[in-house]
């Protein structure tokens, strides 16, 4: 099965899960009362986010290394507030832009920007990294406008159907064939992936930010490329150069200051 595969029959798998956890924790009202306007953006964000987005990740991955992968992508913070900005004409905080400046710098350092053959390597993996990091971010501020109609869960319910949908329409048209695992042990790790790696960051991501706010969520993700540098390197052993981990550490600083300005603006307001 290849990475198009693995895309599909995950999203696919997980929808059912993804009903079940809603009508189980009371979303059922919320999914029957959801205006057609609010169910339609949910749908069209879960198809460009884990459909589009989820095929250029898993592609990025077949080319460069998942510890590159997960800087980059964590760059959708920056691309928030940048479409923040532009939607509501209005520069960002001196600050602010500073430190979006510097994320960037980091992406630079990251993919080899100043080291012909390292960039050569990595170009064209980072660029589907960063075209997804763009689909979560355009996730992100579709949600916020439309869970505050439908809730968070109903929201999630939404999109990853929507998204299952839009992966079937592409992949069975194309292929005439549905992907099936070569034997138990992919069927063992495919559920283990559907369960551990969709469903419930999906759902936890989603319960965190309802407890504690999107930004709070925000500064405590900053966590993820570290920690992945660490696995990938203990699991699979993959060691990045030093520039990359000071691009890594720029992304990260980056956003992790972004994300702590926003926190403040509204205190100090």
């Amino acid at each position: 099965m290849d990475y198009e595969g693995l895309v599909v029959i995950r999203s696919v798998l997980a929808v059912p899960l993804f009903w079940a956890w809603a009508l189980r924790y009371g979303a059922a009202s919320a999914i029957v009362r959801a205006p057609a306007r609010a169910v339609a953006a949910a749908a069209f964000a879960g198809a460009l986010c884990y459909s589009l987005g989820s095929l250029l990740d898993f592609y990025a991955l077949t080319l460069i290394d998942a510890s590159l992968e997960r800087a980059l992508l964590f760059t959708y913070p920056a691309m928030v507030v940048i479409a923040g900005a532009v939607l509501a004409r209005r520069l960002p905080a001196p600050r602010v832009s500073g430190a979006i400046a510097l994320t960037w710098v980091g992406v630079a350092l990251a993919v080899g920007a100043f080291d012909r053959d390292v960039l050569s390597a990595n170009v064209t993996g980072a660029v589907c990294v960063l075209l997804c990091a763009g689909t979560f971010a355009t996730y992100f501020l579709i949600s916020e406008r439309y869970t505050r109609q439908v809730g968070s869960l109903a929201f999630t319910v939404f999109a990853m159907t929507g998204a299952a949908v839009a992966l079937v329409l592409w992949h069975v048209p194309r292929h005439w064939s549905w992907p099936v695992a070569p034997d138990a042990a992919s069927w063992v790790l495919i559920a283990l992936l559907v369960v551990f790696s969709t469903v419930a960051p999906v759902l936890m991501l989603a319960e965190g930010v309802r407890r504690i706010g999107a930004e709070r969520g925000a500064i405590v993700s900053t966590v993820g490329p570290p920690f992945t540098i660490l696995v990938a390197w203990l699991a699979i052993d993959e060691r990045l150069s030093l520039h990359q981990l000071a691009g890594t550490a720029l992304i990260v600083g980056g956003i992790l200051f972004v994300e702590l300005a926003r926190r403040r603006r509204p205190a100090s307001a």
